[in-house]
């Protein structure tokens, strides 16, 4: 079986290659492209897409608000030109499930979009930390107590771990770091990685 995936961006010429890229692997089909924000909002209800890969600057409705339409119904990476960038911080606060460069690289680029439909979520090792420390609230949610070992798991989230990266570091099964992650969104009612991992710079978890 292989992913579905919907490109968004307002860039033809992006949209090909990046088509071509991700269908450069058996495991990767791109079922649809978009040129701005409402038209991928409505091939994405249409298209039911695995993963939509979204450009954060498009017209109409940007990658932001495309991410909140599609929150908790479709699986969002965002794809952005900048290294630090607000409007990617405030995508993953709307529910995208990570974020990666335009030029990141092939390999890096289908493994977000395997790690997204897997339930992981993938951002560009060069701007994971650097992004979420400068973009934190200097103003901490109050914290909410965790286990050591969620700690230990919240801790390598939030420097952009998968969960068999996770599952290999803490030598437990992948299954177990599954439930983990879970509970952990559960107690700290966050839906996703991603805001574990913004969770953990607000709170300060991690340095």
């Amino acid at each position: 079986m292989t992913i579905s995936v919907l490109v968004a961006d307002d860039q033809a010429i992006v949209r090909r290659g990046l088509r071509l890229l991700l269908e450069s692997h058996p495991d990767i089909t791109v079922t649809g492209e978009a040129a701005d924000g409402p038209e991928a909002i409505q091939l994405a209800r249409e298209l039911r897409p695995d993963v939509c890969l979204v450009d954060i600057q498009m017209p109409r409705l940007t990658g932001l608000d495309v991410t909140r339409a599609l929150s908790g119904s479709t699986r969002v990476v965002i794809i952005t030109t900048f290294d630090l960038d607000e409007y990617v911080y405030g995508a993953l606060r709307a529910g995208a499930v990570g974020f990666i460069l335009k030029d990141s690289g092939p390999a890096l680029l289908a493994e977000a979009v395997r790690a997204a439909h897997a339930g992981d979520a993938m951002v560009s090792p060069s701007i994971t930390m650097r992004l979420l420390r400068h973009f934190a609230p200097r103003s901490p949610r109050p914290y909410v107590p965790l286990t050591d070992r969620e700690v230990e798991l919240v801790r390598r989230v939030a420097r952009g771990r998968t969960n068999q990266e996770i599952a290999d570091e803490l030598f437990v099964s992948l299954s177990t770091v599954k439930s983990h992650v879970a509970n952990v969104q559960d107690k700290l009612g966050l839906r996703n990685r991603t805001e574990v991992a913004a969770w953990a710079w607000e709170t300060r978890i991690i340095t």
